[in-house]
């Protein structure tokens, strides 16, 4: 069973670059046409997906957020990583991490998801 879980500052200035990490277990990110994504919930808001990287390592970005978001990997810790630049209190939300065989923007789409964290953008 893939589990995940997502670790990073839960308070990040405004402009600032926030970093989240999600380590992986119970499988590998290189493996099985694994796409690895960041999707975050706005408060009252619905999910919203922000990128993936696949097995292969090349990343796909949501086009309202690609000028500002960066997903890469760390294959020795199975883990991947997400920033996102220069933050604004519409930033603020919970962060989840999650994976799916195959590739999808759509939220509902992944099947693994790791418990989320809350990221918040205030000075």
């Amino acid at each position: 069973q893939v589990q995940l879980q997502e670790s990073g500052p839960g308070l990040v200035k405004p402009s600032q670059t926030l970093s989240l990490t999600c380590t992986v277990s119970g499988g590998s990110i290189t493996t099985n046409y694994g796409y690895w994504a960041w999707i975050r919930q706005p408060p009252g808001k619905g999910l919203e997906w922000m990128g993936a990287i696949a097995y292969s390592g090349s990343a796909y970005y949501s086009p309202s957020l690609k000028s500002r978001t960066s997903i890469s990997r760390d294959t020795s810790k199975n883990q991947y990583t997400l920033q996102l630049s220069s933050v604004t209190p519409e930033d603020t939300g919970v962060y989840f991490c999650a994976a799916r065989k195959g590739y999808s923007d759509s939220p509902s789409d992944y099947d693994y998801w790791g418990q989320g964290t809350q990221v918040t953008v205030s000075s």
